[in-house]
């Protein structure tokens, strides 16, 4: 990718809409966004119709546009290691969960600037 921000790598935990749009502006600048969802179906909004032809969530589509994805599982030490690696080449984490989840994850922002101030 190209543009104005194509040496930010953003690593994206947005759901339902406010968060995925702001991932998807990143990636339209140029950002590389990689997009992490739960294991066994992804980001809610994969099952949000409309539906395209092809059966994928054409609001799904559109959010994530630009970006890349992987599934981890946030709750396994092995799914947190793993995010754990992403946030050393990290310039941005997006995330919208609710206020006490990623403390309660250990993923919290005191803990990740430790690892990538």
């Amino acid at each position: 990718m190209s543009g104005a921000l194509s040496d930010i790598p953003v690593l994206d935990m947005t759901r339902v809409l406010s968060g995925p749009f702001a991932g998807m502006w990143l990636g339209d600048l140029g950002a590389n966004v990689i997009k992490i969802e739960i294991p066994n179906g992804g980001d809610e909004s994969r099952r949000n119709p409309p539906f395209s032809s092809d059966g994928s969530s054409a609001f799904n589509t559109t959010v994530n546009r630009n970006k890349r994805s992987i599934t981890l599982d946030l709750k396994k030490e092995a799914g947190k290691e793993i995010f754990r690696e992403l946030v050393k080449m990290a310039d941005v984490v997006l995330e919208n969960f609710r206020p006490d989840v990623m403390d309660r994850l250990g993923l919290g922002y005191e803990e990740l600037k430790k690892i990538n101030p």
